[in-house]
């Protein structure tokens, strides 16, 4: 989503030098409609009465947003292969390179829709034993870094008797 928000940011750049409607709209087009100010709204709805290609971006944008919440993998295809052509035929320059590059990542993306799984959760993981890692100034051996590892992430507890608390 990050790279279709930035393809029709795109679409908007090249059309703003021929409509000056379009300047300072930048935030229309990126933001979730429930998310507009209510004149975010009204400008939204006088520019949605133009023929735009910015609008036309935008309309495969919202599209490609409710791809995420199809849970039946056949369907999710389907979906994403009318979207795909639709982007390709959409004669808009950075929609079309989004199109292939949807296309080239096509596996990955069906993976994700059959196992809702990404890698925020190792990032997180990441980020833990980096900070492992400075907190201790490095590691002499593999092992204790290892060690240190286990014990923050193990979620461990240790049922000492209170002579020791």
């Amino acid at each position: 989503m990050k790279a279709v928000n930035k393809a029709v940011d795109q679409v908007r750049r090249n059309e703003q030098s021929d409509n000056k409607e379009l300047k300072k709209t930048r935030y229309i087009w990126l933001k979730n409609k429930n998310n507009l100010t209510k004149k975010q709204k009204e400008k939204l709805k006088s520019l949605s009465e133009m023929n735009l290609k910015t609008m036309r971006a935008y309309n495969l944008r919202l599209s490609l947003q409710e791809f995420w919440n199809i849970d039946d993998l056949t369907a999710a295809a389907s979906y994403l292969q009318k979207w795909y052509l639709w982007a390709i035929r959409s004669q808009l320059e950075p929609m079309v390179k989004i199109g292939q590059f949807i296309n080239r990542h096509w596996q990955g993306i069906m993976n994700y829709i059959e196992s809702r799984i990404n890698n925020g959760i190792l990032e997180g993981l990441n980020s833990i034993v980096q900070t492992i890692k400075r907190k201790a100034r490095g590691f002499r051996n593999l092992n204790n870094f290892m060690t240190a590892i286990y014990l923050q992430c193990g979620k461990l507890e240790f049922d000492l008797p209170k002579a020791f608390i």
